[in-house]
């Protein structure tokens, strides 16, 4: 299981979309509040005594936090994003969601939302 997810993390970071990019550069290198993220990552958890993995789009180990870049895909997917933040949830992560929107046309709000939801959490 590891090996494939990490083949497909790997695989959806050549295929980063302009707001997964803009995102990254604002965190990568300890950027921002000098926490480490890591993108497309996998998050491994049992599911009926099989092993099962969802990618997140941005983690920070250190805040056990997933970060989500939503685009228009997640309009038709809510229920399967609700039920995946359930499962990380008890996993014992903190999830938040921007949407491609907010990452390309206001950045600064989105670096202040993400800093008072870590302050919060």
């Amino acid at each position: 299981m590891a090996k494939f997810a990490f083949e497909t993390a790997r695989d959806l970071r050549k295929r980063s979309t302009v707001a997964e990019d803009a995102f990254w550069q604002m965190v990568r290198n300890r950027r921002f509040l000098d926490l480490k993220f890591k993108r497309q990552f996998p998050i491994e958890f049992d599911y009926e005594d099989h092993k099962r993995f969802f990618i997140a789009d941005f983690y920070c180990h250190d805040k056990k936090l997933v970060v989500e870049i939503d685009g228009g895909i997640h309009e038709s997917q809510k229920e399967y994003d609700k039920l995946r933040d359930e499962i990380m949830n008890i996993l014992g992560l903190k999830i938040i969601r921007f949407s491609n929107i907010d990452i390309l046309n206001n950045l600064e709000k989105v670096k202040n939302s993400l800093t008072l939801f870590l302050w919060k959490g």
